[in-house]
């Protein structure tokens, strides 16, 4: 994949490069473990903008996707021994075949009704993760191994890992970069800005929703199959509903339907969660203090109102 072309904006190629750039000098400044968090929440927020801000459909469960592909990856590296680049892809896989069951069905209802559907299905998700013998239950699967990549690689150092997942996430990101630019993914704006439209003008629309739906819940998954890896555990936090509000949460913060809003969106909650865990259960209320602030003051995001100023797409 080939990020500079004739048609890629020249500011877009400089904030990939300066992403990269900080990716690479972030764990010597900071703490691995909550940089590779921060990136992989960036990743599972970009999955989720792919279908909330390009193709204008609100999931209210896409921590199904994010919380099995956890389980799946957990399950294969601890269990069956897979390496993690396998472990990984395997956990990917499985929500990418989650994500074909669930949006075939949920694809057929709109609007409200849509994101129930996806609500309804997660908590169904949810409680087969709770119930199931494999899953651990309540403890989840712990002391998960980061083994060898390739066989040759020692990740259990976290600065191993960590280049591990940031090549992992930046090559999700560019994937989502791609698709948006994409033929496609113009007619997913086309969706999403006037639907009657666009069946007009002869385009399948339902096969278009099915796609991009599984596009977001593989994408998701790879971020939570990377996540379980990086800290061991597949736990039910990965499922619940709270989950899916906070990828919700970051997309709006950062900038829904920006490329780059919804990874400073994460590194924002991320950040007000790993920094203001003293506070106990007052950070949900900080938290929600912090949002209704920047819905007010940021009506289109961070990076929306900061593309606006600049008269540039971000």
């Amino acid at each position: 994949m080939q990020l500079a072309s004739a048609r890629t904006p020249r500011h877009h190629v400089m904030i990939f490069a300066a992403l990269l750039a900080l990716g690479l000098v972030a764990p010597f400044i900071l703490y691995p473990v909550f940089v590779m968090k921060v990136l992989c929440f960036a990743l599972f927020a970009c999955a989720f903008n792919l279908l909330l801000g390009f193709g204008g459909l609100l999931s209210f469960g896409h921590a199904a996707f994010f919380g099995a592909a956890s389980y799946a990856s957990a399950h294969a590296a601890k269990v069956w021994g897979f390496n993690p680049e396998f472990a990984i892809l395997f956990g990917t896989a499985a929500a990418a075949l989650l994500g074909l069951v669930i949006g075939a069905l949920s694809i057929r209802r709109q609007g409200i009704y849509f994101a129930m559907v996806t609500l309804a299905f997660a908590q169904m998700v949810f409680f087969f993760s709770l119930q199931a013998e494999f899953t651990g239950g309540e403890d989840g699967i712990q002391s998960v191994p980061r083994g060898h990549l390739f066989g040759l690689f020692d990740l259990a150092p976290d600065i191993n890992l960590y280049f591990f997942v940031l090549a992992v996430v930046f090559v999700g990101l560019l994937i989502i970069y791609r698709i948006i630019h994409s033929p496609f993914g113009q007619v997913l704006k086309a969706i999403r800005d006037n639907e009657p439209r666009t069946v007009s003008l002869g385009y399948r629309v339902n096969r278009y929703k099915l796609a991009v739906f599984v596009l977001s819940a593989t994408l998701a998954g790879l971020a939570g199959a990377t996540k379980a890896i990086v800290f061991q555990l597949a736990s039910l936090t990965d499922v619940y509903w709270t989950m899916s509000g906070e990828v919700v949460l970051m997309t709006l913060l950062g900038g829904m339907g920006t490329v780059f809003g919804p990874i400073v969106g994460a590194a924002i909650i991320v950040t007000m969660q790993n920094y203001l865990a003293t506070f106990g259960a007052w950070v949900t209320i900080i938290q929600g203090v912090i949002f209704v602030a920047g819905v007010m003051l940021f009506r289109e995001g961070v990076v929306g109102v900061l593309a606006k100023v600049l008269k540039k797409p971000l």
